[in-house]
């Protein structure tokens, strides 16, 4: 099982944070065309990750929902059939919500560093740094905070799922 520590913030402009990126000597490594659908789960998350050209994958996790920077344990299961799939999983689950992004991927010294273009929701600046268990990513983590400082509206605590459900409750209201 994987482990990382993330952060996802809320930014101004997508040119500035992806030039900050640059200026960091962050390595640009693809622009990714994801959907994830997002499933009933008792415990954690589960979704489907289609993308477009890589092949699709399961992933579930847990992680801390309540603080700035989160703890996650993870486990990415390839897809071979990721039609059927999501036919059986949304038969026996239920599909909680869908998210449609563009995602700038960037790698800072192992970091992953996201710049999302969020269907509904906006521009956002993702941190995922690996945690291997011997070595405390915190410092990592700071180091890109402090990089990216400039960029950051706000720093958001919840997931995209969690923000497109949000999103659709305040339509309905």
């Amino acid at each position: 099982m994987g482990r990382n520590l993330e952060l996802k913030a809320r930014i101004g402009s997508m040119e500035r944070a992806e030039e900050r990126a640059r200026a960091s000597g962050a390595v640009f490594r693809r622009i990714l065309i994801q959907t994830d659908t997002y499933y009933h789960v008792r415990r954690g998350r589960m979704k489907l990750r289609e993308q477009e050209g890589l092949p699709a994958e399961l992933v579930v996790y847990e992680r801390e929902e309540s603080s700035e920077e989160r703890k996650s344990h993870y486990r990415r299961i390839p897809v071979q059939d990721p039609g059927a799939l999501a036919v059986g999983l949304s038969e026996a689950l239920g599909i909680l919500a869908v998210v449609r992004k563009e995602r700038r991927l960037f790698i800072y010294r192992g970091a992953r560093i996201h710049l999302d273009t969020v269907d509904g929701l906006g521009a956002f600046l993702e941190f995922e740094v690996p945690d291997p268990g011997e070595a405390e990513p915190a410092g990592l983590m700071r180091e890109l905070r402090e990089i990216f400082q400039s960029e950051i509206a706000s720093i958001e605590k919840h997931s995209y799922s969690d923000m497109i459900l949000r999103a659709r409750e305040d339509v309905g209201t």
